[in-house]
Parts: C-alpha cells; structure tokens; sequence
C-alpha cells in the first residue's frame, strides 16, 4: 500500500481543513493508470488489491492508516474580480506520497462537502471526471507539464446539474496542489509570518536551490514560478491546448497543468479561439494565454511585495522590473517553440525567422486551416523517405505552397542537421494525434448516457501516443467539426 505524509499540516492551521472525503454508495473502478503506478514506483503498492478494494480507497469510502485528509484554503481572481474565499470545495487532500518522480499530492475530487464548497454538493459528475483524465493524460504524453489521473471511480449515485447525472470521484496526482490563489489566501487573511512560512514550504517542494535571506528567496522564488508558467504556457500553444479557465486559483506553483474544466483543443487556427461557455468576453482565448499568465504572475508578485524589501517602494521596484521581463522572454520561448515546429533547431536568424514564422501562422489563419494537420503536412512534405511519387508539395494545403520555398532556404541555411534528422525532429514536435473536440464529447456521451467505455478507451490509447504515425484516418486528418460550429465547454461545477 502507499506510505502517506501530510506536511502541509505544519503550515498555519487557517490555510486547511480536517475533513475526511463523504462516502458512497456503491462504488466502482472504472478506471486505473496502470502505466502511471509502473512509471511511479518500482514495486507496485497496489499489486495485491482487488478492483472493489481500489473503489474503496479512491471513492474515500476507506482511508488508510497513515493518511490524514484535508482541503485546502485559497482565494482566486476569477475572470479578473478577487473572491477571498475559495478552497477545495469538492476535493479533499489524502497525503503525499514518495515516488520517482518525487513527492506526489494524491487528491480525491468529487468526494464530498467541505467548508469551502459554497452551498455546492462537493461532487463530480462522471462526464468532468473521464474528461480530467483523458485530457491530463494527453496533455501528459504530448510533452506538457500536468497534474495526471490515477483513477476514476463511479460512485453509483446522481449529481444534479441541469438533469441527474452519474457521479464519481477523480483521483489527481500532482507535485502539489499549491496555487496563486494560495499565496493570495496567506496575503489577504494572515500574517507575514504565515507568507513566510508558506514561501519556504514552496520553495522546499519545487525549488529547493533558491537560497538567501527571504528578500532574495521571495524574488527567487517569483522568477522561478515566473520561468515555469512560460515554459508550460508555450506548449499549450505548441500544441494547440486552451485551458480555458486561467484563474489564479488555476494557476500551479508547480508550472504544472491543472483544473481541466472547459478546456478544449484547437482545430482550425484562430487566435482569438474560445470554447469556454463562461468565458464571454475571451479573457483566456488561445492568443490571450501568454498575457494572462503574466497577470497572474502580478498577482503572485503582489502577495510577496512585504517580504521583497521592507521598503514597499523598492518591493515594488524589483517586482515591476522582473515581470517587465515576462514579455521578451515569452516572446524567445514563442520563437524558439514555432522554430522547432517548422524544424530550425534553434532561431539564429531572429526577426527573419519571426517573420517566417508569423507568415506562416497568418495564412493558417486567414485560411481557417487545422492547426495540428498543417504542421503535419509539414513535417511529411520534408520526410526524405517517402514511398509515394507525388509532388510532395500537392499533400499541403493549396494556401501554404507559396510559403514553402522561403521555408526551404531557410531550411538550407541550417548545415547541422541531415534532411533525415530535421524530419525526426520535426516528427518530435509536432503531435500526429490529439483529443479533438468531436471525438471526446463522442466518448464521454457514450460513456455517460450509455455506460459504454469503449470509445472512451480507445480514444484514450490513442492519445497517449500522439506522434505515431499510425493511428486509424479518421482520428488524424478529420478536422474538428464541433470547434466550427460554436462547440462550448463548461467548467463541470
């Protein structure tokens, strides 16, 4: 069985509370990520549980020895206005748990009210659930930094949203659940002290190299979180992901993905793309995702001004001039991203190869031409090993052909690599297969109103190979026919 620890009981009592899950009815396992277990530990601590013994465990219908379960308190700006008082309404921290991949919060969501669930049920319907865990899982895969799924439970009980609908619980393992929103909560509600403390527990989870007195820690630590949100944040956009619901309660200490309420994948190409129902005025549209993150980086900076100096002004000083910095390097890790997307191994002709680049992405644009699909069509037109005898230029889209010789010079121009290498590495960046839109809203309806699994499943082990090549046709080159015809996704509450 897994060993758990409960170290963030040591902070301030306010930022938690004691409460075990709500059990259930009749519990089920319908899912387990087997490859997950094997890729955590060398000796599989479940090995000796049944599937109604698993149920049991990740519904919180039985808890183990060692595990001391709490819910988290945070604030969040959602959609820009400043709630105080959030937390885990339906979710509930079982421990930590040690791994190969390091310390691992284990949490149950969907297990029940807490103090923080604002009159909700503390519940997850089945369809939110199955979503988490296939989109985390290819977000997983397609190189993402992301919270990942171990399980998914059906309670056997209704939830009530618009109709009845099947509950269940989702198990999520991340490299801590702490948010933005956390060192708002520790801002707005308690004591230097408090910030302090919660500061050096972050800085000892994610970055345990940041050193100094607290100033240099805080600044440290603010420039750390600031380089992981960039990272994660161009892959979204190298893959095409919108998150859709980038509140600072959404936002991971961790540079981790997490909260896969209404997010969604893009097909056609437009910048201003939104799929989120609540989303009315395209706060978090694909091309908003860059500035956004960079909000929620003030906001972090804000709730560290006391301890960045014990002069606001210079507090303020060395905040400004960090996050004045978050432009430029989001716009190198852009470059550097596209670059490989079109195979230049790094983007030494730099205003010429961002204007091969934005040219590139405006004719997809203006063209409405599928993101994932063109930049496949990429890759495949440079394969110096393709078998067919057509025109390599006639298996790209019509609009991109006149792109393409500016493209080759540039190509040429790079001496390092073979024609053979510069495919391979094209292949490495440029996913084959994603969870379109259409295909899972498919599964999760067969999975929901039917209790069939089995377009879920194997839409599930498709996405976790993303750049083979063989998938069926009809999972690869179908656009996604839902993103054009106003397809909305909605947060699960």
């Amino acid at each position: 069985m897994l060993s758990f620890s409960q170290s963030y009981t040591k902070l301030d009592s306010a930022f938690f509370q004691r409460v075990a899950p709500t059990p259930v009815s009749a519990p089920q396992l319908l899912l387990w990520n087997q490859s997950l277990v094997e890729h955590m530990f060398d000796n599989d601590p479940f090995s000796g549980l049944s599937s109604p013994e698993k149920a049991n465990l990740f519904s919180g219908n039985q808890l183990a020895d060692d595990c001391e379960p709490i819910a988290q308190a945070y604030c969040g700006h959602q959609f820009g206005h400043f709630n105080p008082n959030l937390g885990d309404g339906r979710a509930h921290l079982l421990g930590t748990v040690d791994s190969q991949l390091g310390l691992m919060d284990v949490q149950l969501k969907g297990s029940g009210t807490t103090r923080y669930s604002r009159r909700g049920d503390g519940r997850c319907a089945l369809g939110p659930a199955l979503r988490e865990y296939l989109m985390s899982e290819a977000l997983a895969a397609l190189g993402v930094p992301s919270s990942r799924c171990l399980s998914v439970v059906a309670t056997g009980e209704a939830v009530y949203r618009e109709q009845a609908l099947p509950g269940a619980v989702v198990t999520r393992l991340a490299s801590s659940h702490l948010r933005v929103g956390t060192f708002q909560f520790a801002a707005a509600h308690l004591d230097q002290a408090a910030l302090i403390q919660l500061l050096d527990f972050a800085i000892e989870r994610h970055y345990p190299h940041i050193q100094g007195d607290v100033e240099q820690r805080a600044l440290q630590f603010l420039e750390a979180v600031m380089e992981r949100q960039l990272n994660t944040v161009s892959h979204w956009m190298r893959v095409g992901f919108i998150h859709g619901v980038m509140n600072t309660d959404n936002c991971a200490i961790s540079g981790e993905t997490i909260d896969y309420g209404p997010c969604a994948m893009m097909g056609s190409l437009n910048m201003q793309r939104v799929f989120s129902s609540i989303d009315q005025q395209g706060r978090y549209a694909y091309a908003n995702q860059p500035a956004i993150t960079q909000w929620n980086m003030a906001r972090l900076a804000e709730t560290l001004l006391p301890i960045l100096d014990a002069s606001p002004e210079l507090a303020l000083e060395k905040a400004q001039a960090l996050l004045a910095q978050f432009a430029k390097r989001f716009e190198t890790a852009f470059l550097e991203t596209f670059a490989h997307k079109i195979g230049l191994q790094a983007a030494t002709e730099a205003d010429a190869d961002a204007d091969l680049i934005k040219t590139l992405l405006d004719t997809m644009q203006t063209h409405e031409l599928d993101f994932t699909n063109s930049f496949n069509q990429l890759t495949e037109f440079i394969n110096p090993d393709r078998t067919d005898t057509k025109d390599p230029a006639a298996t790209v889209n019509e609009a991109l052909r006149p792109w393409l010789a500016s493209w080759q010079q540039r190509l040429s121009l790079q001496q390092s690599l073979t024609p053979a290498e510069v495919y391979q590495f094209m292949r490495r960046q440029n996913p084959v297969m994603i969870p379109r839109n259409h295909l899972l809203e498919q599964a999760l309806q067969s999975a929901v109103d039917e209790g069939d699994l089995q377009a879920f499943q194997t839409l599930l082990a498709a996405v976790k190979a993303p750049y083979d090549s063989e998938h069926p046709a009809h999972f690869v080159q179908a656009t996604d026919a839902l993103a054009e015809q106003g397809f909305q996704t909605f947060c699960g509450t």
